[in-house]
Formats: C-alpha cells, structure tokens, sequence
C-alpha cells in the first residue's frame, strides 16, 4: 500500500506536515515497543521457568534470544521519545539520530546474546546433561513460537503492520 499512496497521494515539502508524520511515525514506534516488549518478556519468562526444570540448551537459546528481543525495546522506546524532542541550539536537527545509538546497542545485545548461547551449547557438548521435562519444553518452545508470530501479525500502526525488530 505504502508504494502506491506515495504514487497517487500529493506530497508537499511543508516542514509542518514532516513534523506531523515524524510525530505519528514516532507515536507507531513507541507502540510498537511496548508491545514488543509485553509480549517478549511475557515469552522469555515463560520459558524462563522451563529451562531451569529441563535444563535444554536449546529452549536456553530461544529464551536468550527472545530475552534479547525484550530488552531491545527498551533502548528503542527512549531513542523514540527522544526524537520527539524538537531542536535546540546545540543540536539543530533534533534528536533523530540517537535511534542509531539505539541501534548499536541493539546489536551489541544480540552478539553477546550469541556468544553466549555458542559458550553454553559447546559447554553442554561436553558436559551432556540429560534433558527432563520434555512435554513442556515442546510447550515452551510453541509458547516462544507463537510469542514472535503473533508480534509478526499485529498491526502496529502506520507502517502496515511491520514487526519493528526485524
């Protein structure tokens, strides 16, 4: 849709109207976080208590990365409400860019994520524990698949729906 409004929908150069859509942009994106992150520390947590009955390494991983999702909200909610601040005298295009810081940290957050579950996946390789409990892992693991389809599937605003985390 976002292609063809653009074709047939008259544009204008006002810094009023680009005010305006920034604003509703950022008002998109902040609903969007909380969202995100109701729902992911919701799934992460569930699955949280699994992984300390089971002990599976690999429902660990789904829970770091969906833990990792959460906590990425966060940096994103404070990037978007500050970006709503107008410009001052110092920072005379406003306060858009710290979204960039928000996206470093980001990505920060999901390599240590990574190195972590690598670290315990090799760990358990050669420290095999048994895993018990296996009905709820297979739970939990639907519970932390359903937890990012849904987030897929919701409308999150004005931009169509798009998941904001990927």
């Amino acid at each position: 849709m976002g292609l063809f409004y653009r074709w047939f929908v008259p544009h204008t150069h006002d810094p009023h109207d680009a005010i305006d859509d920034a604003l509703e942009a950022s008002a998109a994106g902040i609903r969007a976080v909380k969202i995100s992150l109701v729902v992911l520390a919701a799934t992460a947590g569930l699955q949280a208590v699994v992984v300390i009955i089971s002990g599976s390494v690999a429902l660990l991983a789904d829970t770091i990365h969906n833990l990792s999702d959460a906590l990425a909200a966060i940096p994103l909610w404070i990037a978007f409400l500050l970006s709503r601040r107008p410009a001052t005298r110092r920072y005379t295009y406003g306060y858009g860019r710290v979204e960039d810081l928000a996206g470093l940290f980001i990505v920060i957050m999901i390599t240590l994520s990574a190195l972590f579950t690598g670290y315990e996946s090799i760990r358990r390789f050669f420290e095999p524990q048994p895993v018990a409990n296996l009905l709820w892992v297979l739970i939990a693991g639907v519970i932390g698949f359903a937890g990012n389809e849904w987030l897929r599937y919701i409308d999150f605003g004005s931009d169509g729906g798009s998941d904001p985390r990927h």
